[in-house]
């Protein structure tokens, strides 16, 4: 399974159920990145979308412990058995675990790939994706050129889970 997210210096993603910042290329690259895949997700990161929405053209899977949600257009799986179950019939390599929080740490260990925007800035945010950079089980294997949004700079980074 693959990661993708956006951070900022400290690895914060988010404040108040809301993106830190929206930077055109990046979203141009999730959406690039996951259309046609399957999306997994928490329920307030779909809550999060314009509308509520599902993201179109992809397969959203949304994991919430709250057995009567229900969302038109996505799959709902109440536990993580339930998660792994639904994820079978797809290959793991097309599955984008694409957050909040919560569901970021739930699923790192069975991740293979992490696609991280980082973002040379510090936000005030109240939820963070996991240090990759401070976990031995994870490096950089590919980078970008500096890229700048105004006066905002932000590398593409990719991260894989070490061999062995």
């Amino acid at each position: 399974m693959n990661l993708i997210a956006a951070v900022d210096e400290n690895w914060g993603i988010g404040k108040k159920n809301a993106l830190l910042v929206r930077i055109p290329a990046d979203q141009k690259f999730f959406r690039e990145t996951t259309t046609g895949k399957v999306v997994v997700m928490g329920r307030r990161t779909l809550e999060s979308f314009p509308n509520g929405l599902p993201l179109k053209n992809r397969t959203n899977i949304v994991l919430t412990h709250d057995p009567a949600y229900h969302a038109p257009g996505a799959v709902v799986v109440h536990s993580l058995d339930e998660l792994h179950r639904e994820l079978e019939q797809y290959d793991s390599g097309d599955v984008y675990v694409i957050g909040g929080e919560t569901v970021y740490r739930q699923l790192l260990d069975e991740c293979d790939v992490a696609h991280i925007t980082r973002i040379a800035f510090a936000y005030d945010a109240d939820a963070y994706f996991p240090n990759l950079d401070e976990d031995p089980a994870w490096e950089v294997t590919a980078d970008s050129e500096e890229q700048t949004y105004f006066d905002l700079e932000y590398y593409f980074y990719r991260y894989e889970r070490k061999k062995g």
